[in-house]
């Protein structure tokens, strides 16, 4: 596992507002440089990067195996304006897994932002995790935290997170696949 600096992530913190790239949202047809890509931009539709953002970006670009290089390029194209090249295709299982490891990182400060949520909204829709599924990744999150954390009243706290989390990510997410069956603009 390795990180990249802050400042990579800190050099782009001025973006203007631009419209977002169509998103590419089956599983099947997701590459790792576009789910980055297209999640950066869900990020800064407000027009800045949250500290909690920057967590999620860290983890999402080390969940999808960028290069030490790749997170600036997109940051870099984003900016610009101009197109960037698509990556390596993320499989069924590791689209999973790296829901999976951004939604545990969301959950871990305890209260989750509008941000994030709109984030897991984003990732739930481009990887097509259905509500089966975000229940099941919801479950083992359950067990994770209840393994990681000893302390009750902790684990009290950041299972209640995750209860209150299920319900508001599922209407965002819902809300994104209305948006993009009425032939409107996702989040």
């Amino acid at each position: 596992m390795h990180f990249w600096p802050l400042s990579v992530f800190l050099a782009y913190k001025s973006f203007k507002k631009r419209n977002p790239l169509a998103l590419r949202v089956t599983t099947s047809d997701s590459r790792n440089l576009d789910v980055f890509r297209s999640t950066v931009e869900v990020m800064l539709a407000d027009g800045r990067l949250t500290r909690e953002e920057k967590r999620l970006t860290i983890k999402l670009a080390s969940a999808l195996n960028l290069t030490e290089d790749e997170p600036a390029l997109i940051y870099k194209a984003i900016q610009d304006g101009e197109t960037s090249p698509s990556g390596e295709l993320v499989s069924v299982d590791d689209a999973r897994e790296i829901y999976t490891k951004v939604f545990e990182v969301a959950i871990v400060n305890a209260s989750l932002s509008r941000d994030e949520f709109r984030v897991l909204a984003h990732l739930r829709a481009v990887f097509e995790i259905d509500d089966d599924e975000h229940e099941s990744i919801e479950t083992q999150l359950r067990e994770i935290v209840k393994e990681k954390f000893e302390d009750p009243s902790v684990v009290d706290k950041m299972l209640h997170t995750l209860r209150d989390s299920v319900g508001l990510v599922g209407d965002i997410f819902d809300s994104v696949r209305k948006r993009a069956s009425d032939g409107g603009r996702s989040e």
